[in-house]
């Protein structure tokens, strides 16, 4: 039988003595664009729905891969893994938590509308082996599977087939289904309110199988998409924690006796993007052809950028160039590659003569505002530099939540991106940025569409190389090809800057999640 989940809570709460209620109230620069854990692959949303919903296979507060709803795991042949399901576990309705569940998210998170694909593409099939076990097929061996599913989150089959949300929510085409707006997982926190832009509503699931480290029994989480606003929400104390912090509102946060700002290191990489599948660029004066298929026209752009006075103005050194497209602690991160082209207009100049393009052309630019840190101002800078080459950019800014739809359709010819994998495993960036889309989810983010067949056939050697060595050396080709063919424009490791009252206590992690269960709220100080 199931029971409303309110009256589940109410009734636990009371079981359970909970001394008191607790809320934390959050701030971020824009909002969870949906409730649907399969929708979109950015971190802020997996971030959020994380606290609702949980994969076979988590990270703790050190980024270690440990077991979540599934206990243990195991290769039983070359291509085969079997996973053993966490028993007693219930999802927030009541549900009992079973294999058919596991089956089921796969092969919603691997079909029409999912921005998972990148996750599942090796994927051959998932079979359930009785109610509590799974065996996972790969097309071909794959040994890091376990890491590639942490963020492949499960549904209630039953709740998505009664609420009509068999399948994910397709965010390039804006359609909604009711996991837009409901959840129903087996996480530490369940929804109870979702207003879109305005205001999300989570409380503790007393009913959760693991444990929960910190004390916080509600989130309030709002949007506050204005810098200044939410600095003053912090400072006035309407919220408890925000991110991120406003680069030029460190210090004077900082030096508040009641506020602390938490800085680190972030796994994310900012790149630029440039449309190289279309032969004739959309939003440009140039007719008939494609500048960016010339790699001479990709480097121009790349030297025109003055990397350095971005990170010193724009990011306010809260920033580390970079030539790669992971940053260090990455698996396979290659530190001899991790050099930038110079900075020189007038070899760019001479680049874009010698492609055709004495005077330079005109190329709309794409950039979220309310996304990465600063990235509204950082694509600004960007195209004020082309300006002096010759190149005339027509940049628009927007929210994320129209932004993604539109580069997801591929409706762009030059954009701002950031990407933290979310294997920590140079495989990912190179499967889902680098290799030549197809319909299986490699190169689903792979936007502009950059193609070189050796890179293709690495990366697939790659997802099974077992010998450490082998594949550090094929990382290392692959990120090398990449980097002569000038396939993107890598800018930025991005830092982290997080501010709260000083009675909260929580985990900074280095791919920006932040898990609510790890919170702990004390008395006022």
């Amino acid at each position: 039988m199931n029971f409303k989940p309110t009256l589940i809570a109410a009734a636990l709460v009371l079981a359970c003595g909970v001394a008191q209620a607790v809320t934390l109230r959050v701030a971020n620069q824009g909002d969870s664009t949906s409730m649907d854990p399969h929708s979109l692959n950015e971190s802020l949303q997996l971030s959020f729905t994380g606290n609702i919903y949980e994969p076979l296979v988590g990270r703790n507060e050190k980024l270690e891969l440990v077991p979540a709803l599934a206990t243990s795991w195991r290769q039983t042949s070359p291509n085969v893994w079997r996973f053993e399901l966490r028993r007693n576990v219930k999802f927030h309705d009541g549900a009992d938590f079973t294999a058919d569940d596991v089956v089921f998210s796969f092969r919603r998170a691997s079909g029409d509308g999912s921005d998972m694909k990148g996750y599942t593409n090796a994927i051959k099939e998932v079979r359930a082996v009785g109610t509590h076990a799974v065996e996972i097929e790969t097309n071909s061996p794959f040994p890091i599977l376990p890491d590639v599913i942490s963020l492949v989150y499960i549904l209630d089959k039953e709740w998505a087939e009664k609420n009509k949300a068999e399948r994910p929510v397709d965010r390039r085409r804006g359609i909604e289904n009711a996991a837009s707006f409901q959840a129903n997982g087996t996480g530490p926190f369940r929804l109870r309110e979702r207003q879109p832009t305005q205001r999300t509503v989570l409380v503790r699931n007393f009913n959760y199988w693991g444990k929960v480290e910190g004390n916080v029994t509600e989130v309030v989480f709002t949007p506050i998409g204005n810098d200044a606003t939410r600095v003053a929400a912090l400072l006035s104390g309407e919220i408890d924690l925000m991110e991120p912090v406003p680069l030029q509102d460190v210090e004077r946060l900082r030096a508040s006796p009641n506020l602390k700002v938490m800085q680190g290191p972030e796994l994310r990489t900012i790149f630029l993007g440039m449309d190289q599948k279309r032969d004739e660029l959309l939003f440009s004066n140039v007719k008939g052809k494609n500048p960016f298929k010339d790699r001479r026209v990709r480097q121009a752009f790349y030297q025109a950028i003055d990397i350095e006075t971005i990170k010193s103005r724009v990011m306010r050194n809260a920033a580390t160039p970079t030539g790669l497209m992971i940053a260090p602690g990455i698996k396979g991160f290659v530190p001899e590659l991790n050099k930038r082209l110079p900075y020189d207009p007038d070899a760019a100049r001479k680049l874009l003569a010698d492609a055709g393009y004495p005077n330079g052309f005109e190329v709309g630019m794409n950039c979220p505002n309310d996304r990465y840190v600063n990235d509204g101002e950082i694509c600004q800078a960007v195209a004020a530099n082309l300006a002096r080459i010759g190149v005339k950019v027509n940049l628009q800014t927007e929210s994320k939540a129209t932004y993604f739809p539109k580069i997801l359709r591929r409706d762009t010819s030059f954009y701002l991106l950031g990407w933290t994998p979310g294997t920590y495993d140079s495989h990912n960036p190179l499967s889902s940025l680098m290799a030549t889309p197809n319909d299986k989810g490699q190169g689903q983010f792979n936007l502009g569409s950059y193609s070189n067949p050796k890179l293709d056939e690495l990366t697939a050697k790659i997802q099974s190389e077992t010998d450490p060595a082998k594949r550090q050396a094929m990382i290392t080709e692959a990120f090398k090809i990449h980097q002569d063919d000038v396939g993107h424009i890598p800018l930025h490791q991005q830092a982290l800057a997080w501010a709260m009252k000083r009675n909260v206590e929580l985990v900074q992690l280095a791919d920006n999640f932040m898990p609510f269960r790890y919170v702990k709220v004390g008395g006022a100080k």
